[in-house]
């Protein structure tokens, strides 16, 4: 049997290394093609995991839904009350999070942001809300995305019709900076 120096078994186990590291590259870059994630330096929105009979389980990333258009965009799914802001240019850091609905959805379609403010101001429900992304009416009612100042996301009193869509305050921030005036917002059922 030939014996090796040690340079050679230096080498041997450098290029093995090297080769680990490809293939765990390649499986990152596959997965983070598909998944969705915060943007770099700001928490999750998407739950890291779920509480089920106390233990702790990974979330699945949730997809931003095919027939949501192209180019950038926050995307708003009525049936799974989440929100996407979908930057291609900002490949790997679309962001998507829940949401509470106000009691009047908006048609699915295609709508472009019509104002925003700041706040804080007294929403349709009677609480203090702020970053308020207004982009649609409906019966009358304008129709955008805002988070309450205490950070409460309560489900919508079904008997008064408001249009307010609630997020978190990190999450309505991140909206608030991401979509200004004219920014394209898709709407899916």
């Amino acid at each position: 049997m030939a014996k090796l120096g040690s340079g050679s078994v230096v080498t041997v186990l450098t290029a093995g290394a090297l080769a680990v590291v490809a293939v765990l590259a390649v499986q990152a870059k596959s997965s983070a093609s598909t998944a969705t994630a915060a943007p770099v330096g700001k928490a999750p929105s998407v739950a890291a995991s779920s509480v089920a009979g106390g233990k702790a389980s990974p979330a699945k990333p949730v997809a931003v839904p095919k027939d949501s258009g192209t180019g950038k965009r926050v995307v708003y799914s009525v049936s799974q009350k989440r929100v996407w802001l979908v930057d291609p240019s900002q490949s790997g850091q679309d962001r998507t999070f829940t949401v509470q609905p106000g009691s009047v959805d908006p048609v699915p379609g295609s709508y472009t942001v019509t104002s925003t403010t700041a706040g804080p101001i007294t929403g349709s429900d009677g609480k203090k809300v702020k970053n308020i992304v207004r982009f649609a009416t409906h019966e009358g009612i304008f129709i955008g995305f805002s988070s309450a100042v205490d950070g409460s996301t309560p489900a919508a009193d079904p008997s008064k019709k408001t249009g307010g869509i609630r997020e978190t305050v990190a999450d309505g921030q991140a909206l608030f900076d991401f979509a200004p005036f004219d920014t394209k917002v898709v709407v899916v059922a």
